[in-house]
């Protein structure tokens, strides 16, 4: 499984600060590689619409942009900030970790 993400937006966006980064799943410890097909399976990915539509008023908000690729399937969604459901909340914040994990190794 290759998992895409990318941050866009907010109030001071600074596009190199922002790259996309890809997960592969089969590079991560089995453990990691469980939590974020648990978590992708309870956020209902694969169901998701392709575009959130922001609330009324979101103005600066982050906008994230998730793919998701595996052997039988492919789907891409794109939330933005607040996140309503606790479930994609939840795989934004690993892929946030993730993203910042991958940014501080050397």
């Amino acid at each position: 499984m290759r998992i895409q993400y990318k941050v866009d937006g907010g109030f001071a966006y600074f596009p190199g600060l922002h790259q996309p980064v890809t997960i592969e799943a089969d590079e991560l410890s089995p453990e990691e590689a469980d939590k974020l097909e648990r978590l992708i399976e309870a956020a209902g990915f694969f169901e998701l619409p392709a575009v959130s539509p922001p609330p009324p008023g979101a103005a600066d908000h982050f906008q994230y942009t998730i793919s998701v690729t595996t052997p039988e399937r492919s789907h891409t969604v794109r939330v933005t900030d607040p996140i309503g459901d606790h479930h994609v909340r939840a795989l934004v914040d690993y892929l946030e970790e993730k993203t910042r994990e991958s940014r501080a190794a050397p």
